[in-house]
């Protein structure tokens, strides 16, 4: 078994410690690895918490004590960072709802309550979503409260830094990968704010609304899509899709689901990362929609597997030093080659979709640079 085998054993296992008991217990004894280069790539793929589980469940005794204590007590400080997160979340939503202010939570801590093990999810922002008017409220209240700002009014985001936190609000959940795939977003946007299609999450004493679980599963995969044909995606992120869909198996309309599928012209790349979650993560093929065993969607999930290695969550292993070595315009043309070196790698796995999309992010692109942004 090398190292990364090694990685996404531990992974699976710490990802379903409560689903696949049968096959947990089954996995193979992790002898003679690079613990090292294991805990390196957890830290990567900010899934720490999650490798932690999976060394905790597992009775190879192969593990160095050392790093074992080293695992668990960075979940400790995991688990602080959420509970300080958690109450930092519950106390500026009550503030937000006292001044007429109504937010929907996306991704982060709500998916983070998918989990076993919430406290053990890596926490990141903390992103609201809203409607038109909500959103230009919540900006005004905001924008006063924050040492740093950064304004989008095309894509409707704004990014500030509240007190130790990054927050972030959005008008949209677009993509910017095709018309089509926006256009599906702002149908699932009046979904949500039109017709109330929510989920809740009591937060201490504050209640957290967050998207209906058939709608949120669209803003979750289009997102780390986005991050896959943008740049860099990472474990997590497919992580939170899959304990997503597990959750609210029972409760997830497959026609619907597999209606917009279609209307966005995404069905691959949904079937191609449903193998690599089922065959690299462990997630229970009855729960994931569409799900084909065949082998040309696995050899689509190798290559995504190698693209997510490669590059770590968010780029998190890619070489950024060029942003603080070049002026401005030389640091775009790094970036826009960057782009359209991993279109080509990627234009192995979804053919025509790359191509589709090369119009779209490289309009985006240069729009950015006219911007100064």
């Amino acid at each position: 078994m090398t190292n990364r085998d090694a990685f996404f054993a531990l992974v699976k296992v710490g990802l379903w410690e409560g689903v696949n008991e049968n096959d947990n217990q089954n996995e193979n004894r992790l002898d003679g690895l690079d613990w090292g280069e294991v805990h390196e790539l957890a830290e990567e793929q900010l899934v720490i918490g999650i490798v932690a589980a999976g060394v905790e469940k597992l009775t190879a005794d192969s593990i160095p004590l050392t790093d074992k204590l080293m695992l668990l007590g960075k979940c400790q400080l995991i688990e602080q960072q959420n509970l300080a997160m958690n109450q930092f979340l519950g106390e500026l939503v009550g503030k937000m709802r006292k001044v007429g202010i109504y937010t929907l939570l996306v991704k982060g801590q709500g998916l983070a309550q998918c989990y076993e093990r919430p406290l053990w999810r890596a926490c990141g922002d903390i992103d609201f979503y809203l409607s038109k008017e909500n959103f230009d409220k919540a900006n005004g209240f905001l924008l006063p409260l924050a040492s740093h700002a950064d304004f989008s009014e095309h894509s409707k985001h704004q990014s500030l830094t509240i007190d130790t936190w990054k927050v972030e609000t959005h008008g949209n959940q677009h993509c910017g990968l095709s018309i089509r795939i926006d256009h599906v977003l702002d149908e699932i946007h009046r979904d949500i704010f039109n017709r109330g299609n929510v989920r809740s999450w009591q937060n201490g004493t504050t209640m957290v609304f967050l998207p209906s679980a058939d709608n949120d599963v669209f803003i979750v995969f289009t997102h780390f899509l986005k991050h896959f044909y943008k740049g860099g995606l990472g474990i997590r992120q497919i992580c939170d899709w899959c304990r997503l869909l597990w959750t609210y198996r029972n409760e997830i309309d497959a026609a619907k689901l597999e209606e917009r599928l279609h209307e966005m012209r995404l069905v691959s790349e949904w079937k191609a990362f449903g193998a690599f979650a089922v065959e690299r993560l462990g997630m229970p093929n009855e729960a994931m929609p569409l799900y084909d065993a065949s082998n040309r969607w696995k050899r689509k999930a190798k290559r995504i597997e190698d693209f997510v290695m490669m590059s770590g969550n968010f780029g998190h292993n890619r070489d950024s030093s060029y942003w603080v070595k070049y002026p401005y315009l030389i640091r775009k043309f790094c970036s826009m080659k960057r782009r359209i070196g991993d279109l080509i790698h990627h234009a192995r796995i979804f053919p025509l979709d790359s191509l589709r999309f090369f119009p779209s992010i490289m309009w985006h692109g240069l729009r950015s640079v006219a911007s100064g942004k």
